[in-house]
């Protein structure tokens, strides 16, 4: 990944991060888009203190203009955008279909469907002038199957899963490949704040290896996807999930 930009979103922890820390080990030049200050700057000084190149930049990948900013600093900063993983993205707090409202309903749209929409957009445009480039975005096993106290959450990701298959048709002939991830139960801070005590035995029974991914286990797959070490694989929806999909 020597001399080429990687740009992440939601970038500061979980599956982010070890993204950002995984694309920066390989040798790319990281741009860590990223709502909170804290977490985006920390992880950009985990780069630094290993002798790789990373900034953060402030993004909310629910604001249009807040995305073309991000793109525009980060071709000022680096020159180039070739590869992008977005990772942003919110969970749905209403666990039932029934007691959701359109709140949930619009939260969860604007940042993990519209937001990825907006983002390829912005992303597409610079990688399609530049003739190459690679898009990774997160759904998620929800994406791929029915989860039923995911219902929102769900609906969003399968747009995921269709969004980057329709991308990748239609850009793939201009040199640029669009995947996505679909991830299982990933051993991060959000989903051990989400399921508390009962974590370790819904890990457990999430999949025939009964145990969580380590973030480290995604962000592998991200940097594969990104890199030209998977040169022809595209529209691929890749389960990183520990067999769960398969039962």
């Amino acid at each position: 990944m020597r001399g080429k930009t990687a740009l992440i979103t939601g970038g500061g922890s979980g599956i982010g991060r070890a993204a950002c820390l995984a694309l920066a080990a390989a040798g790319a030049a990281v741009v860590i888009a990223e709502r909170s200050r804290e977490t985006g700057e920390a992880v950009a000084a985990e780069i630094a203190a290993e002798q790789g190149r990373a900034i953060f930049i402030h993004a909310d990948v629910g604001e249009r203009s807040s995305i073309e900013e991000m793109i525009r600093k980060a071709v000022e900063h680096f020159g180039s955008i070739d590869c992008a993983f977005n990772n942003a993205g919110i969970v749905d707090g209403s666990r039932s279909l029934l007691s959701s409202t359109q709140a949930n309903w619009d939260a969860v749209m604007s940042v993990n469907l519209q937001g990825v929409w907006m983002c390829m957009q912005a992303q597409l445009t610079h990688m399609i002038a530049n003739g190459k480039g690679s898009i990774v975005n997160n759904a998620s096993r929800s994406g791929l199957r029915g989860v039923p106290s995911d219902a929102i959450y769900g609906a969003a990701k399968h747009g995921v899963v269709g969004l980057t298959k329709a991308a990748a048709v239609e850009f793939g002939g201009q040199g640029v490949r669009v995947n996505a991830i679909c991830p299982g139960l990933v051993d991060t801070p959000l989903t051990r704040s989400r399921f508390g005590e009962g974590f370790a035995e819904k890990a457990a029974m999430a999949n025939p290896m009964q145990r969580a991914a380590q973030p480290e286990e995604i962000g592998a797959a991200v940097l594969w996807l990104c890199s030209d070490a998977s040169s022809f694989v595209n529209g691929v929806a890749l389960p990183i999930d520990g067999g769960s999909v398969a039962r």
